[in-house]
């Protein structure tokens, strides 16, 4: 069964950095394309960086140059920097994986991990 269980999350003001962990089990995760999203204001989350199995990857506009995701086969986790961190960073972060290869959509999710950034 998959299992994707997020840590890192925390409070911090802006500027500051955060690192967010996601642990996975039951899927190959050295061919798996991973993700992180957040909730944002509506009903659909919001993609905010993916990998793909090659280590090639995408990260929302709003994001590109503070945030980076990686992947360490070796420990089936996958990582989020976080850097100059701002208030509209606030949300809940989970973690997807997204396929095999390349991230096509999330099919299983973490249970989520809180960033909050004050001004």
């Amino acid at each position: 069964q998959v299992q994707l269980v997020e840590s890192g999350g925390g409070s911090v003001q802006a500027g500051g950095s955060l690192r967010l962990s996601c642990a996975a089990s039951g899927i190959h995760f050295n061919i798996a394309a991973m993700g992180w999203f957040r909730q944002g204001q509506g009903n659909e989350r919001e993609l905010v960086a993916a990998i793909n199995r090659d280590g090639s990857t995408n990260y929302a506009d709003s994001v590109k140059g503070r945030f980076t995701i990686s992947k360490d086969n070796a420990k089936n986790t996958v990582f989020l920097q976080m850097n100059n961190l701002t208030p509209q960073d606030t949300d809940v972060y989970y973690c997807a994986t997204g396929g095999v290869g390349y991230f096509s959509r999330a099919n299983y999710w973490g249970q989520g991990t809180q960033v909050t950034v004050s001004a």
